[in-house]
């Protein structure tokens, strides 16, 4: 995670690839537990479809993890089911 810079984010999926975990979930219940975050920036993992996803373990935090993001210069665009 500390190699995804500022500005840039990877998804659940490619981290697992880097780590040999093929479960996506397992990937997301580990960052929930993340005891150094933000300096170990888990808001910058988003699923495969570039979506959002969760974040802190709920899909209610996404907006907090959605301004994290857009501080550090990603821009969003809503898709046709309204996800950002």
């Amino acid at each position: 995670l500390l190699q995804v810079q500022k500005g840039r984010v990877t998804t659940y999926k490619e981290l697992g690839a880097v780590i040999d975990c093929t479960s996506s979930q397992a990937i997301g219940q580990a960052l929930k537990r993340n005891p150094f975050a933000p300096v170990v920036p888990c808001h910058r993992v988003v699923k495969s479809d570039r979506t959002l996803g969760g974040f802190g373990g709920t899909f209610a935090k996404a907006p907090a993890k959605k301004t994290m993001l857009e501080e550090e210069g990603i821009t969003f665009h809503q898709n046709k089911k309204g996800e950002w």
